[in-house]
């Protein structure tokens, strides 16, 4: 059923701002700038009914006056948007203008073993940027805009009791030499969901009274908000990286790779770790060039604080035959990068997906060509894993 607009004054308000009574943080300037508008401007709310009920989903509603919600049983079950083949040619439109709040009933702490120890809980699903080969979507029909999960509490909960189970780390491995490391943003991005509601803040929060452990995300989107969270070291954010060319295709609506790039001493100043994902390696005429540009830029640019702690993972494209069919019918200029069959093979994925990838002999030859390109260009970014 419809529900009544959410409270405050006619109109909306700047993007997200919290009232004075809230129990959220201040309001803030870039959440409410006009950056941030052009890439959220939510017109629209589905929501659980015991999202609505809860306090984070009050706080959500409250700096949306005058916004749409429509109460739905299930944030995956909603047949406007998941079930929908004509929300193909809105693909754009339904992430900047359609908001999800939903809560996440089965939470369970899964081992990952490569980019990090544990997967967490994520505190969203879905993203507002549209990266053209986002695995997200395969499992979310024909459209994929930011589901949020309002009982945070019980999901920094279950974390907290997760870290304190394992102890000590009890040997260094390829994901952290001392934290266990947690990725809190595996299904969307925890610097976007920062411009709606302080899920990512207090996850950080959490993280910081945990000191056998740390809190990993990558990012492709620049918000300026997360310097004032004071992660104290407890926090590992990624800044994903690609040859910008490649970016303007493929990374819609995310912030340039310029400016990734320029954020990781901010960030580090900021009291996070700053790694970078070199994500994903797309295969087409002049990526050797191109990518070796890429890595001579960050040479250039990036200070010395920056290269004696950073790290990276280098993570080859995977690709999927649906999300093929939906990118065709709102961005098929991008699958002539993504969709080349004659280098590609169908293998299912860890988490059982089936999917196209590079195959072996093509993925062995362009890591190794890669690896060398770092030694030659930035020698002092160490590779955590490549997959």
């Amino acid at each position: 059923m419809d529900q009544p607009s959410a409270p405050g004054r006619p109109g909306q308000q700047a993007l997200f701002g919290w009232s004075d009574d809230d129990a959220g943080p201040g309001p803030s300037a870039f959440a409410g700038s006009p950056q941030a508008r052009r890439l959220l401007d939510v017109r629209e709310v589905y929501a659980e009914p015991a999202a609505l009920d809860s306090p984070r989903g009050r706080q959500i509603l409250a700096g949306l006056p005058g916004v749409r919600v429509t109460e739905v049983p299930s944030h995956w079950r909603i047949p406007s948007l998941h079930g929908n083949d004509g929300n193909v040619a809105r693909w754009v439109r339904v992430k900047t203008e359609t908001l999800v709040l939903g809560v996440k009933r089965i939470l369970e702490t899964r081992p990952n073993g490569r980019s990090a120890d544990w997967i967490a809980p994520g505190p969203s699903n879905g993203c507002a940027m549209a990266c053209a080969y986002c695995y997200v979507p395969r499992r979310k029909g024909y459209a994929n805009p930011i589901t949020l999960f309002t009982n945070i509490e019980a999901i920094t909960a279950h974390i907290r009791r997760h870290v304190r189970a394992q102890g000590p780390k009890p040997e260094p491995n390829q994901c952290d030499p001392h934290a266990w490391v947690y990725d809190i943003g595996e299904n969307g991005d925890c610097s976007v969901d920062a411009l709606i509601c302080a899920n990512t803040a207090d996850l950080i929060a959490a993280f910081r009274t945990l000191p056998t452990a740390k809190a990993s995300f990558a990012t492709k989107f620049v918000n300026p908000d997360l310097l004032a969270l004071d992660p104290q070291g407890r926090t590992r954010v990624r800044f994903s990286l690609m040859p910008p060319d490649d970016a303007r295709l493929l990374d819609i609506r995310t912030s340039p790779i310029a400016d990734r790039i320029a954020a990781a001493p901010d960030f580090l100043d900021a009291g996070y770790e700053v790694h970078f994902n070199l994500s994903p390696v797309v295969l087409r005429p002049g990526w050797q060039r191109d990518w070796a540009d890429l890595l001579t830029h960050l040479d250039d640019v990036l200070p010395a604080r920056v290269k004696e702690q950073a790290a990276a993972e280098v993570i080859m494209l995977t690709h999927n035959e649906q999300l093929h069919e939906v990118n065709l019918g709102w961005h098929p200029r991008a699958e002539d990068l993504l969709w080349q069959p004659a280098a590609q093979e169908t293998k299912r994925s860890q988490n059982g997906a089936l999917n196209v990838r590079y195959s072996q002999d093509v993925k062995r030859n362009a890591l190794t060509r890669l690896r060398q390109l770092l030694a030659a260009h930035a020698p002092w970014l160490h590779i955590r894993y490549a997959f």
